[in-house]
């Protein structure tokens, strides 16, 4: 199932009874978010607040926030559907004579089939403020945590081009200063970060648009790790599998945003212009520190005539974008393999707040693979600032964290089975001594090898007999019988 906006997605959690209206009044300024990291918590409904004071805007928020809901999103009833058709697309080999990168061009090619569709106008310009009349005010922008530096926008479509037009579309925080000034916050790695400083190298003026409150696929896809160049509204297309229409900015017209968002905030960014922006209470659980970013001057607000706000907190795991990470984990293994095929599986745990830990399992084929592994993820794409890496063989697991690290446990004499290494880390990583970098830490839990200078003999796992399970599990299943777990 696709949704065209974001009202279907909420009129499908509806009838499916995890939608919960709150028709008292409530607050942005920290209440709702107490609201949605208890229900986000307890596995709760999405949540619809009709009456937010002081802005005549519904605010809707925890729509991601369990993992049936967030695979509804994409239509589909679990990621690895999604990564199943990414896999076999990425698997039409060409022939062998041709270069390896063309074994891109069949996902490509099916990408292509959903490249944005222009438009002329559409719902998110029914209402159009410009100028004087332009008031960030309006927008029930919450303030999330109690030591945040003000109210912000999160879950954001931020619409940047470079200065020879080429697009891309990131979720980044803003935090509203006043009527028509707020701060963009992004990281020195992000494509929008790169835009800026192309424009600003320039001496230009940089557009920018937001859209808040969009069809699932497209706000997913301004999360997902794509390479520069590639469109992440074909990425939507491709989820949605219908082309995204976009329409042109009312006052920055060479930007083109989705024409059924709720909400668009349309304005530049000046160049050589820096504000103080946060604290602001991040996802990693902790608060990530005030630091100067990019002045973003607001040109116009346009929305539907009756818009709905909305929005995501961030904060201690679990919170509603765990499941929008996990979505990326699976959805992106196919990528991960087609670099690495030896990965078997992976697992960014939950306690790893996306960037601080992955469990990966591979098909150990040589001695020091596991190193090899610990390298090549080291200097690939955002998973590159992961700063734990735990190596297994491919029969464990990877999901269960228990499993993992009972083999860590198992098999490992840390004196060799540990490799400590220096990096690029997420800016958000507030243990690092230095700005942007920081020590990295691999296991190698995998069975060690006579020819990695193992010289003791290794034991077998214990592994029950395949017909004597086949024969007690069918007894037990007919006596009633109900184990904890078999595995």
């Amino acid at each position: 199932m696709a949704f065209r906006n974001l009202r279907e997605f909420l009129r499908a959690i509806d009838e499916r009874g995890e939608l919960l209206r709150v028709k008292e009044p409530v607050s942005p300024i920290l209440e709702i978010t107490e609201w949605a990291d208890r229900t986000v918590k307890a596995g709760g409904k999405a949540l619809l607040f009709e009456k937010v004071e002081g802005s005549p805007m519904p605010v809707a928020i925890n729509l991601f926030g369990t993992p049936a809901r967030a695979a509804l999103a994409l239509g589909c009833t679990d990621f690895d559907e999604i990564a199943a058709e990414i896999d076999a697309l990425l698997h039409q080999r060409p022939p062998e004579s041709l270069v390896e990168k063309l074994k891109m061009l069949p996902l490509l090619a099916k990408l292509a089939n959903f490249p944005p569709k222009k438009v002329r106008g559409g719902p998110c310009q029914e209402v159009v403020y410009e100028g004087e009349k332009v008031d960030l005010g309006m927008l029930p922008a919450l303030k999330c945590w109690p030591q945040d530096g003000g109210r912000y926008l999160t879950l954001t479509n931020v619409f940047t081009r470079d200065p020879k037009g080429l697009p891309n579309c990131g979720m980044y925080r803003i935090q509203l200063f006043d009527r028509n000034t707020a701060a963009m916050h992004w990281h020195l790695h992000h494509d929008g970060a790169r835009h800026f400083r192309e424009w600003e190298k320039k001496g230009e003026r940089m557009p920018v648009a937001v859209a808040i409150g969009g069809d699932p696929a497209v706000v997913y896809a301004a999360t997902a790790p794509l390479p520069p160049g590639i469109d992440e509204m074909m990425l939507a297309g491709f989820l949605r599998k219908a082309p995204v229409e976009m329409t042109p900015c009312v006052s920055q017209p060479d930007l083109h945003v989705p024409a059924e968002a709720e909400i668009v905030v349309e304005g530049y960014l000046q160049p050589g212009e820096r504000r103080r922006e946060g604290p602001f209470g991040d996802h990693t659980g902790f608060y990530s520190l005030a630091d100067d970013y990019p002045v973003f001057h607001v040109t116009a607000i346009t929305h539907r005539k009756d818009p709905i706000y909305q929005t995501i907190v961030v904060g201690a795991p679990p919170m509603e974008d765990t499941y929008l990470g996990k979505a990326t984990e699976r959805i992106f293994l196919p990528f991960l393999k087609l670099t690495l095929p030896e990965i078997a599986d992976y697992n960014l745990p939950e306690f790893g707040v996306f960037h601080n830990c992955a469990f990966i399992a591979i098909k150990k084929q040589y001695p020091q693979h596991a190193r090899k592994v610990m390298h090549a993820i080291w200097g690939l794409g955002q998973i590159m600032f992961t700063k734990m890496i735990v190596i297994v063989d491919e029969h464990v697991n990877v999901q269960s964290q228990d499993e993992v690290l009972f083999h860590v446990g198992a098999n490992c004499d840390f004196s060799r089975d540990v490799e400590i290494v220096k990096g690029p880390t997420d800016i958000l990583d507030h243990a690092s001594q230095h700005y942007g970098w920081t020590g990295k830490m691999g296991i190698d839990a995998t069975k060690k090898w006579p020819d990695e200078g193992f010289t003791r003999e290794w034991p077998d796992f214990i592994v029950m007999d395949p017909a004597v399970k086949a024969k007690v599990a069918e007894q037990m299943a007919r006596l009633g019988a109900k184990p904890r777990s078999a595995s």
